[in-house]
Protein backbone atom coordinates (compact mmCIF):
# COMPACT_ATOMS: atom_id res chain seq x y z
CA UNK A 1 0.00 0.00 0.00
CA UNK A 2 1.63 3.36 -1.02
CA UNK A 3 2.51 6.10 1.60
CA UNK A 4 1.38 8.97 -1.33
CA UNK A 5 -1.72 10.92 -0.86
CA UNK A 6 -2.61 12.06 -4.32
CA UNK A 7 -0.07 10.67 -7.16
CA UNK A 8 -0.64 12.55 -10.37
CA UNK A 9 1.14 11.75 -13.92
CA UNK A 10 -0.63 14.91 -16.25
CA UNK A 11 -0.52 16.54 -19.27
CA UNK A 12 -2.78 19.34 -20.94
CA UNK A 13 -1.80 21.24 -24.38
CA UNK A 14 -3.68 24.63 -25.00
CA UNK A 15 -2.59 27.01 -27.98
CA UNK A 16 0.29 28.78 -26.02
CA UNK A 17 0.70 26.92 -23.13
CA UNK A 18 0.81 23.18 -22.10
CA UNK A 19 0.55 21.83 -18.56
CA UNK A 20 3.10 18.76 -17.71
CA UNK A 21 3.23 17.66 -13.89
CA UNK A 22 4.22 14.45 -11.95
CA UNK A 23 3.31 15.05 -8.24
CA UNK A 24 3.34 13.46 -5.33
CA UNK A 25 1.37 14.91 -2.44
CA UNK A 26 1.09 13.67 1.33
CA UNK A 27 -2.02 11.99 2.31
CA UNK A 28 -2.56 15.22 5.27
CA UNK A 29 -0.69 18.52 5.85
CA UNK A 30 -1.24 21.84 3.67
CA UNK A 31 0.10 21.45 0.63
CA UNK A 32 0.60 25.24 -1.42
CA UNK A 33 0.93 25.25 -5.40
CA UNK A 34 3.31 28.47 -6.00
CA UNK A 35 4.37 30.35 -8.57
CA UNK A 36 3.41 33.50 -11.00
CA UNK A 37 0.30 34.04 -12.64
CA UNK A 38 -0.46 32.25 -15.79
CA UNK A 39 2.30 29.13 -14.84
CA UNK A 40 -0.54 26.63 -14.58
CA UNK A 41 -1.46 26.46 -10.37
CA UNK A 42 -5.14 26.87 -10.84
CA UNK A 43 -5.52 24.73 -14.16
CA UNK A 44 -3.55 21.05 -12.11
CA UNK A 45 -5.84 22.32 -9.60
CA UNK A 46 -9.09 21.99 -11.90
CA UNK A 47 -7.82 18.64 -13.34
CA UNK A 48 -7.16 17.33 -9.82
CA UNK A 49 -10.61 18.39 -9.28
CA UNK A 50 -11.60 16.66 -12.78
CA UNK A 51 -13.34 19.75 -13.76
CA UNK A 52 -10.44 20.10 -16.60
CA UNK A 53 -9.95 16.82 -18.43
CA UNK A 54 -6.41 16.08 -18.92
CA UNK A 55 -4.93 13.39 -20.17
CA UNK A 56 -2.67 10.79 -17.56
CA UNK A 57 -3.12 9.17 -14.45
CA UNK A 58 -4.48 10.63 -11.24
CA UNK A 59 -4.53 8.25 -8.21
CA UNK A 60 -5.84 8.86 -4.48
CA UNK A 61 -4.48 6.45 -2.01
CA UNK A 62 -4.98 3.32 -3.86
CA UNK A 63 -8.52 4.39 -5.74
CA UNK A 64 -7.69 5.07 -9.47
CA UNK A 65 -9.59 8.67 -10.28
CA UNK A 66 -8.19 8.72 -13.97
CA UNK A 67 -6.10 7.01 -16.98
CA UNK A 68 -6.56 6.14 -20.63
CA UNK A 69 -9.65 4.22 -20.07
CA UNK A 70 -11.74 5.42 -17.03
CA UNK A 71 -12.56 8.71 -15.86
CA UNK A 72 -14.51 9.37 -12.39
CA UNK A 73 -16.44 12.77 -12.43
CA UNK A 74 -16.22 15.50 -9.93
CA UNK A 75 -19.35 15.07 -8.24
CA UNK A 76 -17.71 11.26 -7.53
CA UNK A 77 -14.22 12.35 -6.18
CA UNK A 78 -14.28 12.84 -2.47
CA UNK A 79 -13.18 16.33 -2.42
CA UNK A 80 -14.32 20.17 -2.09
CA UNK A 81 -12.85 23.22 -3.76
CA UNK A 82 -13.09 26.44 -2.37
CA UNK A 83 -13.31 28.98 -5.27
CA UNK A 84 -11.87 32.75 -5.17
CA UNK A 85 -15.19 33.68 -5.41
CA UNK A 86 -17.44 32.40 -2.06
CA UNK A 87 -20.24 31.45 -4.46
CA UNK A 88 -22.88 31.31 -1.46
CA UNK A 89 -26.76 31.04 -2.00
CA UNK A 90 -28.28 34.49 -1.56
CA UNK A 91 -31.47 33.21 -0.64
CA UNK A 92 -30.10 31.50 2.40
CA UNK A 93 -28.55 32.93 5.13
CA UNK A 94 -24.75 31.28 6.79
CA UNK A 95 -27.00 28.79 8.67
CA UNK A 96 -28.39 27.75 5.82
CA UNK A 97 -25.63 28.20 3.73
CA UNK A 98 -23.47 25.52 6.00
CA UNK A 99 -26.50 23.46 6.47
CA UNK A 100 -26.49 22.65 2.56
CA UNK A 101 -23.09 21.27 2.87
CA UNK A 102 -23.77 19.10 5.90
CA UNK A 103 -27.20 17.66 4.40
CA UNK A 104 -25.32 16.47 1.69
CA UNK A 105 -23.56 13.94 3.76
CA UNK A 106 -25.13 10.82 4.92
CA UNK A 107 -24.85 10.75 8.90
CA UNK A 108 -22.39 7.27 9.29
CA UNK A 109 -19.99 9.46 6.51
CA UNK A 110 -19.85 12.79 8.73
CA UNK A 111 -16.31 13.10 9.65
CA UNK A 112 -16.41 16.92 10.66
CA UNK A 113 -19.37 18.23 12.88
CA UNK A 114 -21.52 21.48 12.35
CA UNK A 115 -20.09 23.03 15.46
CA UNK A 116 -16.42 22.22 15.08
CA UNK A 117 -16.59 23.98 11.06
CA UNK A 118 -18.08 27.27 13.07
CA UNK A 119 -15.42 27.13 15.78
CA UNK A 120 -12.93 26.59 13.21
CA UNK A 121 -13.52 29.57 11.22
CA UNK A 122 -15.42 31.63 13.82
CA UNK A 123 -18.25 32.33 11.97
CA UNK A 124 -21.09 31.54 15.42
CA UNK A 125 -22.33 35.60 15.44
CA UNK A 126 -22.52 35.02 11.42
CA UNK A 127 -25.54 32.30 11.31
CA UNK A 128 -28.90 34.52 11.08
CA UNK A 129 -26.90 37.06 8.35
CA UNK A 130 -27.59 36.50 4.33
CA UNK A 131 -24.60 36.91 2.35
CA UNK A 132 -25.04 40.10 0.90
CA UNK A 133 -24.66 41.45 4.57
CA UNK A 134 -21.33 40.62 5.40
CA UNK A 135 -17.96 41.84 4.45
CA UNK A 136 -15.37 39.72 1.91
CA UNK A 137 -13.53 37.88 4.18
CA UNK A 138 -16.71 36.85 6.23
CA UNK A 139 -18.17 35.05 3.03
CA UNK A 140 -14.67 33.42 2.53
CA UNK A 141 -14.73 32.31 5.96
CA UNK A 142 -18.63 30.88 5.58
CA UNK A 143 -17.79 29.02 1.85
CA UNK A 144 -14.51 27.77 3.68
CA UNK A 145 -16.72 26.00 6.85
CA UNK A 146 -19.59 24.83 4.28
CA UNK A 147 -16.96 23.38 2.45
CA UNK A 148 -15.60 20.74 5.11
CA UNK A 149 -18.93 20.05 6.19
CA UNK A 150 -19.45 18.17 3.29
CA UNK A 151 -16.56 15.94 4.81
CA UNK A 152 -14.28 15.79 2.16
CA UNK A 153 -11.28 13.44 1.95
CA UNK A 154 -9.01 16.00 0.29
CA UNK A 155 -9.85 20.66 0.28
CA UNK A 156 -8.73 22.33 -3.08
CA UNK A 157 -8.51 26.11 -2.42
CA UNK A 158 -8.25 28.09 -5.82
CA UNK A 159 -6.81 31.28 -4.03
CA UNK A 160 -9.36 32.11 -1.73
CA UNK A 161 -7.75 35.29 -0.86
CA UNK A 162 -6.92 37.13 -3.76
CA UNK A 163 -10.09 38.98 -4.12
CA UNK A 164 -10.09 40.52 -0.68
CA UNK A 165 -8.41 43.51 0.65
CA UNK A 166 -5.20 43.47 2.71
CA UNK A 167 -7.30 43.98 6.19
CA UNK A 168 -9.15 41.19 5.11
CA UNK A 169 -6.56 38.77 4.34
CA UNK A 170 -5.23 39.20 7.68
CA UNK A 171 -8.16 38.53 9.64
CA UNK A 172 -8.82 34.87 7.65
CA UNK A 173 -5.46 34.19 7.63
CA UNK A 174 -5.50 33.31 11.58
CA UNK A 175 -8.39 30.84 10.44
CA UNK A 176 -6.64 29.13 7.93
CA UNK A 177 -3.46 28.44 10.02
CA UNK A 178 -5.86 26.77 12.93
CA UNK A 179 -6.99 24.27 9.87
CA UNK A 180 -3.28 23.01 10.07
CA UNK A 181 -3.88 21.79 13.71
CA UNK A 182 -7.76 20.14 13.19
CA UNK A 183 -7.54 18.73 9.65
CA UNK A 184 -6.08 15.25 8.66
CA UNK A 185 -7.00 15.44 5.03
CA UNK A 186 -4.27 17.36 2.99
CA UNK A 187 -5.31 21.04 2.21
CA UNK A 188 -3.86 21.58 -1.62
CA UNK A 189 -3.88 25.70 -1.93
CA UNK A 190 -3.45 27.79 -4.96
CA UNK A 191 -1.48 30.98 -4.58
CA UNK A 192 0.86 33.56 -5.64
CA UNK A 193 1.33 35.32 -2.68
CA UNK A 194 4.96 34.64 -1.22
CA UNK A 195 3.16 35.81 2.97
CA UNK A 196 0.19 33.24 2.19
CA UNK A 197 2.71 30.54 1.28
CA UNK A 198 5.42 31.39 3.98
CA UNK A 199 1.97 31.23 6.58
CA UNK A 200 0.02 28.36 5.43
CA UNK A 201 2.57 25.54 3.53
CA UNK A 202 4.15 22.60 5.03
CA UNK A 203 4.81 20.77 1.44
CA UNK A 204 5.54 23.09 -1.34
CA UNK A 205 5.44 22.59 -4.77
CA UNK A 206 6.84 25.42 -6.70
CA UNK A 207 5.50 25.64 -10.72
CA UNK A 208 6.88 27.31 -13.68
CA UNK A 209 5.55 27.32 -16.86
CA UNK A 210 3.26 24.92 -16.51
CA UNK A 211 5.65 22.30 -15.10
CA UNK A 212 7.01 21.37 -11.46
CA UNK A 213 10.08 22.78 -10.91
CA UNK A 214 10.27 22.05 -7.37
CA UNK A 215 8.66 19.68 -4.81
CA UNK A 216 9.64 19.55 -1.01
CA UNK A 217 9.07 20.68 2.55
CA UNK A 218 8.60 24.27 2.44
CA UNK A 219 12.04 25.34 4.09
CA UNK A 220 14.23 23.06 1.98
CA UNK A 221 12.43 24.81 -1.21
CA UNK A 222 13.14 28.51 0.41
CA UNK A 223 16.11 28.33 1.24
CA UNK A 224 17.42 25.80 -1.77
CA UNK A 225 20.17 27.54 -3.86
CA UNK A 226 19.75 26.39 -6.87
CA UNK A 227 15.79 27.71 -6.79
CA UNK A 228 14.55 31.12 -7.47
CA UNK A 229 13.29 31.53 -4.09
CA UNK A 230 16.33 32.22 -2.36
CA UNK A 231 17.10 35.64 -4.84
CA UNK A 232 13.63 36.78 -4.34
CA UNK A 233 13.65 40.09 -2.69
CA UNK A 234 11.64 39.19 0.06
CA UNK A 235 14.06 35.80 0.32
CA UNK A 236 13.15 34.29 4.16
CA UNK A 237 13.56 30.81 5.82
CA UNK A 238 10.48 29.38 7.72
CA UNK A 239 11.37 27.51 11.15
CA UNK A 240 9.47 25.60 13.70
CA UNK A 241 9.52 27.06 17.20
CA UNK A 242 7.77 26.14 20.60
CA UNK A 243 6.67 28.79 22.67
CA UNK A 244 9.23 28.99 26.09
CA UNK A 245 7.53 31.51 27.83
CA UNK A 246 6.22 35.13 27.71
CA UNK A 247 7.62 38.48 29.14
CA UNK A 248 4.48 40.59 30.17
CA UNK A 249 6.32 43.68 31.46
CA UNK A 250 8.28 43.95 27.96
CA UNK A 251 4.91 42.63 25.99
CA UNK A 252 7.63 40.12 24.57
CA UNK A 253 7.34 36.28 23.88
CA UNK A 254 10.67 33.81 24.04
CA UNK A 255 10.26 30.74 21.76
CA UNK A 256 12.37 27.83 21.04
CA UNK A 257 14.76 27.24 18.06
CA UNK A 258 17.03 24.69 17.17
CA UNK A 259 20.03 26.54 17.88
CA UNK A 260 18.70 28.82 21.20
CA UNK A 261 15.83 31.02 21.79
CA UNK A 262 14.36 34.17 19.60
CA UNK A 263 12.51 37.12 21.25
CA UNK A 264 9.65 37.87 19.24
CA UNK A 265 6.44 40.28 19.85
CA UNK A 266 3.91 39.10 22.44
CA UNK A 267 2.13 36.24 21.57
CA UNK A 268 -1.20 34.59 23.85
CA UNK A 269 -0.10 31.09 22.26
CA UNK A 270 0.42 28.85 26.24
CA UNK A 271 4.04 27.62 26.32
CA UNK A 272 4.74 24.57 25.04
CA UNK A 273 2.64 25.58 22.10
CA UNK A 274 3.91 24.63 18.61
CA UNK A 275 4.08 27.62 16.06
CA UNK A 276 6.56 28.58 13.26
CA UNK A 277 8.70 32.22 12.50
CA UNK A 278 9.29 33.41 9.54
CA UNK A 279 13.03 35.13 9.31
CA UNK A 280 13.86 37.27 6.38
CA UNK A 281 17.22 37.58 4.86
CA UNK A 282 17.55 41.25 4.91
CA UNK A 283 16.67 41.64 8.65
CA UNK A 284 19.76 39.15 9.09
CA UNK A 285 23.15 40.03 9.86
CA UNK A 286 26.63 38.62 10.53
CA UNK A 287 28.91 38.69 13.61
CA UNK A 288 32.62 37.13 14.42
CA UNK A 289 31.42 37.31 18.13
CA UNK A 290 28.37 37.47 19.93
CA UNK A 291 27.51 41.00 20.76
CA UNK A 292 26.17 42.05 24.10
CA UNK A 293 26.15 46.26 23.57
CA UNK A 294 23.29 46.36 20.48
CA UNK A 295 19.69 46.97 20.37
CA UNK A 296 19.21 43.64 18.58
CA UNK A 297 18.41 41.02 21.19
CA UNK A 298 18.06 37.31 18.93
CA UNK A 299 21.90 36.32 18.57
CA UNK A 300 22.64 32.85 17.56
CA UNK A 301 25.78 30.63 16.73
CA UNK A 302 25.68 29.58 13.49
CA UNK A 303 27.86 27.80 10.64
CA UNK A 304 28.43 29.30 7.28
CA UNK A 305 27.19 26.88 4.67
CA UNK A 306 28.13 28.76 1.45
CA UNK A 307 27.85 32.07 -0.20
CA UNK A 308 26.11 32.32 -3.25
CA UNK A 309 25.81 35.31 -6.02
CA UNK A 310 22.56 37.51 -4.89
CA UNK A 311 20.49 39.25 -7.41
CA UNK A 312 22.00 42.14 -6.49
CA UNK A 313 25.69 42.60 -7.43
CA UNK A 314 27.19 44.36 -4.41
CA UNK A 315 25.22 41.77 -2.47
CA UNK A 316 25.40 37.94 -1.73
CA UNK A 317 23.43 35.50 0.40
CA UNK A 318 24.24 33.69 3.16
CA UNK A 319 23.27 30.53 3.98
CA UNK A 320 23.87 29.48 7.66
CA UNK A 321 23.14 26.37 9.65
CA UNK A 322 21.10 27.04 12.77
CA UNK A 323 21.44 23.89 14.44
CA UNK A 324 20.22 21.72 11.60
CA UNK A 325 17.90 24.00 10.38
CA UNK A 326 18.99 26.43 7.56
CA UNK A 327 18.40 30.59 7.41
CA UNK A 328 19.52 33.34 4.79
CA UNK A 329 20.90 36.21 5.41
CA UNK A 330 21.23 39.00 2.48
CA UNK A 331 24.63 41.24 3.29
CA UNK A 332 27.18 43.01 0.47
CA UNK A 333 30.22 42.03 -0.75
CA UNK A 334 32.05 44.27 1.67
CA UNK A 335 31.06 42.86 4.89
CA UNK A 336 32.16 39.14 3.56
CA UNK A 337 35.62 40.38 2.87
CA UNK A 338 36.14 43.01 6.03
CA UNK A 339 35.09 39.79 7.88
CA UNK A 340 36.64 37.70 5.67
CA UNK A 341 33.85 34.83 5.82
CA UNK A 342 34.01 31.64 4.57
CA UNK A 343 32.22 28.27 3.74
CA UNK A 344 32.58 26.09 7.58
CA UNK A 345 33.19 28.92 9.56
CA UNK A 346 31.44 29.76 13.14
CA UNK A 347 29.54 33.14 13.21
CA UNK A 348 26.66 34.94 14.96
CA UNK A 349 23.33 35.09 12.93
CA UNK A 350 22.10 38.84 14.30
CA UNK A 351 17.96 38.80 13.82
CA UNK A 352 16.56 42.25 13.83
CA UNK A 353 13.24 40.97 13.21
CA UNK A 354 11.20 37.91 13.88
CA UNK A 355 7.40 36.98 12.45
CA UNK A 356 5.87 34.73 14.87
CA UNK A 357 3.40 33.03 12.82
CA UNK A 358 0.29 31.35 14.57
Amino acid sequence: MSDAGLHAQLALAFDKFSLQVDLQLPRSGFTVLFGRSGCGKTTLLRCLAGLQRAQGTLRWKDTLWQDERHFVPTHLRPLSYVFQEPRLFPHLDVKGNLEFGFRRVPGNERRIRMEEAIQWLGVESLLQQRPESLSGGQRQRVAIARALLTSPQILLMDEPLASLDLDSKLDILPYLEKLRSHLDIPVIYVTHAPDEMARLAEHLVLMENGRVRAQGQLNDLLTHIDLPLLHQLDASAVINVTVDHHDPHYHLSHVAVPGGFLTVAYNELPAGSRSRVRILARDVSIALEPTHHSSISNCLPCCIIDISEDRDPARVIVRLNLGGEVILSRITRRSVDMLGLHPGQLVYAQIKAVALMN
